[in-house]
């Protein structure tokens, strides 16, 4: 389980950008982090990953306290991130290296073929499109097997056919070892579409300000009236955290669960 007490975040300038953030999340979960701009959604998802540890509060996972970047815990960012002067087999392969080679080998071209580019195993990363690179990136942080997976907002700078394309094939490849997955989205079709909880942050300082569980059989249909019942519930909340007259309390009192149209 991934434990976070009371998270919160001061940076030395002085910003307050996250405060007494609390969450317990199981090993196989989905859950998706929604909220305004500057609620600190990012700045959550870098505690967890231990790259930014928090100023108080602690970030555990199978009860080993979380401060700096562990092996058990991936990372997706809005870019791939490949490098150049890797090809795409070695990207993928960069975190393998303790392996020996034959398995480091049979490893890159099973996940080369899981994301669909075993062709592209010798291509540099400026040959590719950025879907193609953004799948190449998720298979990277998937082929060590990590047990949690963060996402912040990969999709976010594709075409929407090729966003939607890359949700649906992420969950394709979450189903074969199902690691918890964390993702950081503005996207309220994709929150619904990929994730078991939503959690909605209220800004300044970011703080959990809404939960609401999506009890939705997967494959989701994005076209059925429970879809959209769920998109709008989440709406719902994100208007409300931004309403200063909602104390934070009101929000999570039903944890979304009472709001049905």
């Amino acid at each position: 389980m991934l434990a976070l007490d009371r998270v919160g975040k001061t940076y030395p300038n002085g910003v307050n950008a996250l405060e007494r953030f609390s969450a317990e999340i199981n090993l196989g979960e989905i859950v998706a982090i929604i909220g305004g701009s500057g609620c600190g959604k990012s700045t959550l998802l870098r505690a967890i990953a231990g790259l930014d540890p928090a100023s108080t509060g602690s970030v555990t996972l199978d009860d080993i306290r979380i401060s700096a970047p562990h092996e058990k815990i991936g990372i997706i960012f809005q870019e791939p991130r490949l490098l150049p002067w890797l090809s795409v087999a070695d990207n993928i392969g960069f975190g393998l290296s303790h392996l020996p080679a034959n398995v480091r080998r049979e490893k890159v071209a099973r996940a080369l073929a899981r994301v669909g580019l075993a062709d592209k195993a010798t291509a540099w990363p400026r040959e590719l499109s950025g879907g193609q690179a953004q799948r190449v990136a998720i298979a990277r942080a998937l082929v060590p097997q990590p047990e949690v997976l963060l996402l912040d907002e990969p999709f976010s700078a594709l075409d929407a056919f090729t966003r939607r394309d890359l949700q649906d094939h992420l969950l394709d490849l979450w189903a074969d070892t199902r690691p918890t997955l964390i993702l950081v989205t503005h996207d309220v079709d994709e929150a619904v579409v990929l994730a078991d909880r939503v959690l909605v942050m209220r800004p300044r300082p970011g703080r959990l300000f809404e939960e609401i569980r999506v009890n939705l059989a997967r494959p989701r249909d994005r076209n059925t009236p429970h879809f959209d019942n769920f998109k709008r519930r989440v709406l719902t909340a994100l208007d409300r955290s931004l309403d200063r007259s909602v104390p934070d309390e009101a929000g999570k009192a039903g944890a979304g669960e009472a709001m049905w149209w």
